[in-house]
Parts: C-alpha cells; sequence; structure tokens
C-alpha cells in the first residue's frame, strides 16, 4: 500500500510534464557539505557543473555558500549566494541580407537567494513540503565577440567593439514536492514541480529521484528532471532540457 501511494503521487506529478520534440540532454553533478551548528542553524558549500547538447558540451559549473535556520517544527528559512560561470549560447540574428553571430561564450554571473519553506507529514512517512524562493541574478557586461556577416557580399567581418550589457534578473520559484521519509531507510525516494515566475511562468521543473543513505555523515542523490521553458526571452534562448543528475553529500 505505501509503495504504491508514493508511486502514485510520482505518476501524478509527471502526468503534467509535457513532451517536447526540440529538447536536449544532459548531465548534472553536484556536491555539497553541510555543518550544523546547533539544533537550528546549519551552514553549507556546494559546488556543481551541468552539460548540454546531449552530453557534449560543458554548460555551466557553480560555487556557492549557504545558512538556514529552523523557525520550528516544520518552518525554515536559508539564504545564499553562488557564483556561476557560463559558457552562453551562440545567438544569431538574421537581417534582409545581412546576419550577426555572436559565438558561444564563457561568462560570470552572480545569484542570491532567500527562501521560506514548510512541510507537512500526510500520512505516515509521507511528507509534503513548498519552498517559495527569491532569487536575484546578476551578470556583468562583457566584451564579446561578434561577427557581422553579408549574405549579398559573401563577406564576414569583425565587430571588435561589441559588449554584451550587463543584466539583473528577479525570479521568484515555488517548488511542491512530495518524498516518502522512512526513518534511518536506504532509500527516500521523491517527486517534485518547481515553476520559475517573472511578470510570466518561465521555466517549469518536473523532478523525480532518491536520495540514497550510505551512513549517518554520508548520502548520495539520484534523478532525472525534464525542465520545460515557457515565456523566455531571445536574450536567455534555451531548449528543454532532460537531465540525469548525480550528487554526493557530507554533513559534519
Amino acid at each position: 500500500m505505501e509503495k504504491h501511494l508514493i508511486l502514485s503521487a510520482f505518476l501524478a506529478l509527471m502526468t503534467f510534464a509535457p513532451i517536447c520534440a526540440q529538447s536536449e540532454g544532459g548531465l548534472l553533478v553536484g556536491l555539497e557539505a553541510e555543518k550544523k551548528i546547533n539544533s537550528q542553524f546549519g551552514l553549507g558549500v556546494e559546488a556543481d557543473f551541468r552539460t548540454r547538447n546531449d552530453f557534449k558540451t560543458f554548460d555551466r559549473w557553480t560555487v556557492g555558500v549557504n545558512a538556514d535556520y529552523k523557525l520550528s517544527k516544520r518552518l525554515k528559512v536559508d539564504a545564499g549566494y553562488n557564483f556561476l560561470n557560463t559558457n552562453f549560447r551562440e545567438k544569431i540574428t538574421e537581417g534582409s541580407s545581412k546576419t550577426k553571430w555572436r559565438p558561444s561564450y564563457w561568462g560570470p554571473r552572480h545569484r542570491f537567494h532567500v527562501s521560506v519553506s514548510g512541510d507537512y507529514k500526510v500520512w505516515r512517512n509521507l511528507r509534503v513540503s513548498l519552498r517559495e524562493r527569491w532569487q536575484y541574478t546578476y551578470r556583468p557586461e562583457k566584451s564579446v565577440d561578434r561577427w557581422k556577416i553579408d549574405e549579398n557580399l559573401q563577406t564576414k567581418s569583425l565587430d571588435s567593439d561589441y559588449v554584451r550589457d550587463s543584466k539583473g534578473k528577479h525570479q521568484l520559484r515555488s517548488r511542491l514536492q512530495v518524498e516518502w521519509d522512512q526513518k534511518r531507510a536506504l532509500l527516500t525516494p521523491y517527486a517534485s514541480v518547481e515553476f520559475y515566475h517573472s511578470m510570466a511562468i518561465e521555466k517549469v521543473r518536473y523532478t523525480v529521484g532518491t536520495d540514497v543513505r550510505i551512513n549517518k555523515q554520508h548520502s548520495m542523490g539520484l534523478f532525472y528532471r525534464f525542465q520545460d521553458m515557457r515565456n523566455v526571452d531571445d536574450d536567455d534562448y534555451a531548449p528543454d532540457m532532460h537531465y540525469l543528475g548525480v550528487g554526493y553529500k557530507f554533513k559534519f
């Protein structure tokens, strides 16, 4: 009965994930360390990298720090900062006779976030949680290569003065998750759906996976994620993504 219930919850969430023909595959690998200062306050560091283009291209790597504080048995707040080094995709702007081509390039971004999350055990080991996260991402301006291609004359020239402007973006991330949280169990399976808002829903993430308990200090995570891109402007274009993920966590 218990296994059937959690499986039904997984399927109910994943039913909402649309199937998109124009999508890519990628790998996401994460490392995390957590230190509990006391029963309420904790600190953590994390790092990850991910790929795109059906696992062939490095997409980005990040490092970050965070802190969390438990307000009550079911309510927690946290805040953190992440440095992201991103491989921005190429961009092609076509005109009537001239085309502008900006090759892919590596560039930094800075991200800050504040979250509040609550969870409730609805039945035996079935836990439901809701997290609301505000995040702000800043991309500094950067001089990058951009080529001007004249289709009629069949010529190509480098726009050496091109600078990609700085950009800041606020987003609200709302995540609903269900998990089978059995004390000292080897596996903790879960499923979640997360919405990214900025004037409109821009991205939806559907994730199903499990945490694997090795011992009291060490654990691993395995998951599959479908990332459905919605109302994203041309400057932030990315296709729908299928991610396979693996992570490792150490608790001091």
